[in-house]
């Protein structure tokens, strides 16, 4: 989308045409045409080696942490073309969205940093829409709206992108609920994409609600792969937010903003090369053409359903490899609403199998190469996903994970653990030394036996707890729902007495350390007796 006051520019770059014309008289072959070339070479993985990092096979599909899924030759291509030439970055985003939204027939598009990036810049373009004083502004909200809606069924970590430009999330669990709480504050519902499982109040049941207050709908469709038409457009969302790299292999740091003309103009002057909110957001020129590429690809030439026959066909071989060990099984999963595309599952006979599954993903991830699963805890099964794996990858990860079953060792018997020494039922004030940071908290155990239940007060939220303790030793977790994330605290330390002491594990967070202190409740009700007694 293109900047209300770039005219000047604009006329002296002549227009989003001449762009095109300027890379086809440059050598710049059009991108339908990459299909065509023959495939690269891969090279080997040296860019990561010799710096000391480590690459796998990817069996997780489209995660993040992992790399997302694997760029199309075709996209690489692109982005290879596009490094070799400079372009004004309003002209160039305003020819991408074009040929988006010819391609999915949409009203607008424009690329963003990620599904997450496609989030905040709606959000912060619903909001303060092109005023750039109200831009500037951002995340103050003053005289501005203030809240966003959100069905308790969409809620998730991403919402965060949308409370970034500070706005507070206001859920609800039903059509009444909706209904009561849009009000003068109410900027916009939002709701996650659910067009492979039923949910309670999702698009269908918010759409009409908020058309008749006049309020835009904004979906996060990231987990999606494209339709066209757009099915969530025709049920009435006003905004799509739309992943890159995911299944549809563009960029890993590109996705989409679909919709509403107006309200995509509005989220490209809120976002970088702009100064405004989403400034920080950048999306480069490479990037872009990138993403335009994908899209090529997904509508002219793409078959998502013989890419689920291909990988069906992988899960067979691994079926296959796998299930001659005694008490393995497997069984391929359909499509759901985190993943557009089928998922295998593998399980062992935990009597016949003694491996956990963190033990199998440790033993995979460890091998040449390398092979990186969701496999973990104390379990006996994981799921696998295609996504991001290459062809005949599959061959390996079905023999590594045979070799691995039909080795294992026989299950050990548990040992019985030592009684505790001491009983830690009571109230505990709680030192958490971050690597960077401190927080105080508060843990409230109730011991039976070995067996601790209780609560966990955080710096913010609480929850439940439930551990064991040993001999000297305890162990004890607790779930810390705050906002669309719950968060995972596992305490594993020593006790002495009145006191305790450990590592803290806070899941994809890094670790810290916790120190622990038993409240002394019979001392404080001494101290207090006289000041209690001089009051009366």
């Amino acid at each position: 989308m293109s900047s209300p006051n770039r005219s000047t520019r604009r006329q002296w770059l002549g227009s989003t045409a001449a762009i095109a014309a300027l890379l086809a008289d440059a050598g710049a072959r059009p991108l339908e045409a990459a299909s065509a070339a023959a495939p690269v070479m891969e090279p080997p993985p040296d860019v990561y080696t010799r710096i000391g990092a480590k690459p796998f096979i990817n069996c997780t599909a489209t995660l993040t942490i992992n790399g997302g899924s694997r760029l199309l030759p075709e996209v690489i291509e692109a982005i290879e073309h596009a490094s070799h030439y400079h372009v004004d970055i309003d002209d160039l985003m305003d020819a991408a969205g074009k040929r988006i939204s010819t391609l999915l027939k949409v009203p607008a598009a424009m690329v963003t940093s990620g599904a997450a990036g496609a989030l905040a810049h709606a959000a912060s373009g619903i909001v303060a829409g092109m005023d750039p004083e109200r831009m500037q502004q951002l995340p103050d909200l003053t005289g501005l709206k203030t809240e966003v809606i959100i069905p308790k069924s969409s809620r998730n970590a991403y919402d965060h992108a949308v409370r970034m430009c500070g706005l507070k999330t206001v859920e609800v669990d039903s059509v009444e609920e909706l209904k009561a709480a849009i009000s003068h504050e109410t900027a916009f519902v939002m709701v996650l994409g659910n067009r492979f499982d039923k949910v309670k109040l999702g698009l269908e049941e918010v759409a009409p609600i908020a058309k008749a207050a006049g309020l835009p709908v904004v979906v996060d469709a990231a987990a999606d792969y494209l339709i066209v038409p757009n099915p969530y457009i025709a049920a009435g969302a006003d905004l799509v937010a739309c992943s890159g790299g995911k299944i549809t292999r563009g960029p890993q740091t590109a996705g989409m903003l679909l919709g509403r003309e107006d309200l995509i103009r509005a989220a490209w002057a809120n976002s970088a090369p702009h100064h405004a909110f989403g400034r920080p957001m950048k999306v480069s020129k490479e990037e872009i053409v990138g993403m335009v590429a994908a899209v090529e690809v997904w509508v002219n030439s793409r078959d998502i359903k013989a890419e689920y026959k291909e990988w069906e066909g992988w899960y067979q071989y691994i079926n296959d490899k796998v299930t001659k060990v005694a008490g393995v099984k497997t069984e391929v999963k359909g499509p759901s609403r985190g993943g557009p595309f089928p998922t295998l599952s593998v399980s062992w006979d935990p009597s016949k199998t003694g491996l956990t599954a963190g033990e199998v993903h440790d033993l995979l991830l460890d091998g040449n190469p390398a092979i990186m699963t969701h496999a973990a805890g104390d379990g006996s099964s994981f799921t696998i996903r295609p996504v991001a794996m290459k062809p005949d990858e599959y061959k390996i990860v079905a023999e590594r994970l045979a070799e691995i079953l039909s080795s294992a060792p026989a299950p050990k018997p548990k040992k019985a653990l030592p009684a505790p020494k001491g009983d830690v039922t009571g109230r505990w004030d709680v030192s958490v030394e971050f690597q960077k940071g401190s927080a105080q908290h508060l843990v409230f155990l109730d011991a039976d036996g070995a067996n601790l239940v209780g609560t966990h007060f955080g710096s913010v939220k609480n929850g439940p707890i439930k551990g064991k303790a040993w001999g000297d030793e305890v162990e004890f977790s607790s779930s810390l729902k705050i906002e669309g994330t719950t968060l995972h605290y596992t305490f594993k330390g020593k006790v002495d007495g009145d006191r305790m002491a450990g590592s803290l594990d806070l899941g994809e967070y890094p670790g810290a350390r916790f120190t622990a202190k038993r409240h002394g409740y019979g001392k404080m009700a001494a101290n207090l007796a006289p000041v209690n007694k001089d009051n009366a």
